[in-house]
């Protein structure tokens, strides 16, 4: 157990800069607080002890906004940064050195019974405000852009971005080479100047159409 413990807080020292001591990172990132919470919770869950399972996960949603069903399956060096707004539904089966960030929902689509949720495997990470949802798999180190909506299984060593999300980097090589980082898919904004485009059209084929009836009289 005290080994496992250590392993949760050196892990945060890979992964956040920001960490400076073994009191500060005990002491005060949610994230850790959050996943020893669950492995209690999960604990109770796994014995059929449902209510104990669910209270506790709820108090730890209380002081830290991340929501860990107790049903979840969370593997070694888990990592949560920031955390607030994490959902992690009850089917859920999380790999190893997993990274995620604030506003991540790995969730389900529907009030479908059995498993429901995804499965993230090794070394992935999902980055801020994405949404990972149903039962599919986000393959070993695989990256989810932030904002994103992955409703797709996602191949090992792949990186997603969109709503909905698809693959722009597959093995080191990118899908779409005229992808720029800082400028992800917009599907609104896709549609708005298709819009424009067709207004356009139709305004110079009714100035068409005024002009031969002019000409006619």
């Amino acid at each position: 157990m005290w080994k496992r413990l250590k392993e949760d807080v050196e892990v945060v020292f890979d992964q956040d800069p920001a960490a400076r001591s073994y009191i500060e990172v005990i002491m005060t990132y949610p994230g850790l607080h959050a996943i020893w919470a669950h492995r209690m919770a999960h604990l109770f869950y796994r014995k059929k002890f449902y209510f104990i399972a669910r209270l506790i996960s709820q108090i730890s949603r209380f002081f830290t906004g991340i929501e860990i069903h107790p049903g979840a399956q969370i593997g070694h060096r888990f990592f949560i940064d920031h955390g607030m707004g994490v959902v992690i539904g009850e089917t859920c089966e999380i790999g190893n050195d997993v990274t995620i960030f604030q506003g991540v929902t790995l969730g389900g689509t529907g009030k479908e019974k059995g498993k429901r949720h995804p499965t993230i495997k090794d070394h992935a990470l999902i980055a801020t405000g994405a949404k990972v949802l149903g039962s599919i798999t986000v393959g070993m180190n695989s990256k989810i852009g932030a904002g994103s909506v992955v409703l797709e299984d996602v191949p090992d060593f792949s990186t997603v971005v969109g709503i909905p999300g698809h693959v722009v980097v597959q093995n080191g090589k990118r899908v779409r080479r005229d992808l720029d980082h800082n400028k992800l898919p917009d599907p609104v904004d896709d549609c708005i100047v298709q819009l424009q485009e067709d207004l356009a059209m139709l305004k110079k084929e009714l100035a068409l159409l005024k002009g031969e009836k002019q000409d006619d009289n």
